[in-house]
Formats: C-alpha cells, structure tokens, sequence
C-alpha cells in the first residue's frame, strides 16, 4: 500500500488544485500551534489525520480539528491517506517515526531538536534521501519579523566585523512541569535545557553569526529531579574569529523572563530581547538605512515562548512541496544546531573545547 501511496502522492503534489494532506502525531504542547498554522493555509494545506498514544490527549484534538484519530503511528500510515507527517512526539523518538514515514513513502516535518543523537539525525537525513521524500526540521524563531530584521542587518555587511554575539535564555520549568510527562528531562528522549528550551536559540546563533569553530560548555542540575541538566553555559569561538556564549537556565524566579540575542559589531549594535527575541531594544548603526524605519513595527507583544513562526514556517513546507521554493531548514540544516549541541554537551561531560565539525 505504502508504495502505491509515494507514487500517486508524489504524482499529486504538483496538482495545485487539490490541498496537501497534513497528519500530526502527537498531541501535546506544541501541537495547537501547528493546528491554527495548518488552518491559517486552508485551503491549500488540510489536517486530515491525527495519532496520540494517550486516549484522552487525541480525544481533545480530534474534537478541536474534526480530523480522525489513530492510536499508533503505523495504524495512521497504513489507513490514512497523507502527504505530509508532522512529528510533534518526544524528541527522542523522531529518528525511528521519521525513518519509518520515509519508508512509508511520506514527507516529514519534524519538531525540534531533529533528534537527540547525532548519528539519528544522520540516519533521519539518510532514510529520507533514499526513500525520494522531504525532511523538514521547524526552527521557526529564524522567521520572526525582528530575527528576520536582524539578518538582513547582517546580510548586506552592516555590523561590518562581528565581535561578539551574546544568547541568554532566563526561563523558568517547575518541577511540575518535568513531572507531568515521564521523558522530560531524560538524557535519551530529550536532554535538558540546551536541547530542548534552548534549541532555537543555538540554531540562531549558528545561523546569524556561525559556523562555530569550537566549543566550551558547562551544564548543572541545580534544583530540579531530572537526569539531564536545568542550567547551562556555552563558550564559542566562531569560524570568523569573533567569540559568542549562549546562557540558560530554566530556574529563572517567578517566571520567564529573557529570550534574547545581542550582536555587537565594529559599526553595528543590536540587542533582540522580550521573552522570545520578539522585541528589538537596541538598534544603532553607523549608517542610516531604510531597514531602520521598520525596527518599531517588527517588535511584538507574546504569551508564549514558541512565537508565530509557524504560519510562515509551513508556507515555506507547502511552496517547496509545490516546487515554488527550497526548504528554508532542511534535514542537512537541522543537522548543524543538532552537531553543535552534541558539542556542548561532550564539552561538559569531558571537560574540554571540543572542536567542531565533530569527529566521531
């Protein structure tokens, strides 16, 4: 079945007057922002299928979306007729879902991190190359109305040398929140602050001033029952000679309280701040440029950490499924953040720089 699947929907895709066919599994944190993503490019996109291993959980969506449900992954590819699987599971069980859609002749979008180990990014990356499909990993913060401003900024050579680039992420997760889904916090599926809170801020840094050279890390569980670390540090030095540290910590007193990056540069200082660098605070540059009018206008209000990258996001997925576009972050993108927190995470446990790319 699977195989009369991947050639009628690869036959299909090209049909521009039919919707692409979206299937989520899993469906949790996360999963709402893909849902009104999903409703936002009706009708050229549709959710047509949802899969949760918890009854209730699925139960929820399917009386939110209308779409029916499935209690595993293979019931959903073997009866469901989708283009598309967007994985919204626990980080540590992307490699095996993804590989196993690409098999099934299916498009994958997955939730970040891709995974939570190199060599099943790689094996993700391999499977979906050899089975003819789209890997898609979701770093939406790179479409931020103020990220977007920022690396125009660095594009068109404003900040002229880089010298340092600056990351904090002060969030706070209770205890309550680790324990109210058993593989938070676990080293196999889904590491600790860096990997998971912090993912995309790494993929930012790596993205606007990187490639990184090497690096020194640190991680600490101060305060929270957890295997993987709730607070971190990074030293960098980039490939261009200037230096970076990414801070994080989920112990942040009462509440979130920073998501931000500051690049400071020899003719250029900006400082992207808010909760989730969704306001510009600083702007200054030696020369005047039209971009500056718009610094005010790209900042916005948030509630919630993950931002509204994700309409744009799947604009992208649908306009590269089209063929209208390339994937903005492809399986060999996600790789790059992915490698860069193996790094850190090797440097804390070995107590040394580790050098990127990795050697393994």
């Amino acid at each position: 079945m699977s195989e009369h699947i991947t050639a009628g929907a690869s036959a299909m895709l090209n049909d521009a007057q039919r919707p692409l066919r979206f299937a989520l599994v899993g469906c949790g944190r996360i999963a709402r922002n893909h849902v009104e993503a999903l409703q936002r490019h009706a009708p050229a996109a549709q959710l047509v299928a949802l899969c949760d291993t918890q009854p209730q959980a699925l139960a929820e969506f399917q009386a939110l979306t209308g779409a029916p449900g499935y209690s595993s992954l293979q019931a959903l590819l073997a009866q469901a007729d989708v283009d598309v699987v967007v994985l919204a599971t626990p980080s540590g069980l992307h490699a095996q879902q993804a590989i196993e859609c690409a098999r099934a002749g299916r498009h994958v979008l997955t939730e970040k991190p891709m995974a939570t180990k190199f060599e099943d990014g790689q094996a993700m990356v391999r499977a979906c190359r050899e089975a003819g499909v789209k890997l898609f990993v979701v770093k939406q913060n790179r479409l931020n109305a103020t990220v977007q401003l920022v690396k125009r900024a660095i594009d068109q050579g404003r900040f002229g040398r880089i010298f340092m680039s600056t990351v904090n992420v002060f969030w706070t997760r209770p205890q309550s929140y680790y324990d109210a889904a058993r593989w938070r916090g676990r080293w196999d599926m889904d590491g600790g602050a860096f990997m998971n809170q912090a993912s995309h801020y790494v993929d930012l840094l790596d993205w606007l001033v990187g490639p990184v050279d090497n690096v020194h890390a640190y991680t600490a569980t101060l305060a929270r029952d957890i295997e993987a670390e709730d607070t971190g540090v990074m030293s960098l030095r980039l490939r261009h000679g200037g230096l970076a540290s990414i801070n994080v910590t989920m112990l942040t007193y009462p509440k979130n309280l920073e998501g931000s990056i500051t690049i400071l540069g020899e003719r250029g200082t900006v400082r992207i701040g808010g909760t989730a660098v969704n306001k510009i605070e600083h702007w200054a540059f030696d020369t005047p440029h039209e971009d500056d009018a718009l610094v005010a206008a790209s900042s916005y209000d948030t509630t919630s950490v993950y931002g509204f990258g994700h309409t744009a996001y799947y604009d992208n997925v649908i306009q590269t499924l089209r063929g209208h576009a390339q994937a903005h972050v492809d399986g060999y993108e996600g790789l790059r953040s992915l490698e860069l927190l193996i790094a850190a995470y090797r440097s804390a446990r070995d107590g040394q720089r580790v050098g990127l790319p990795l050697v393994f």
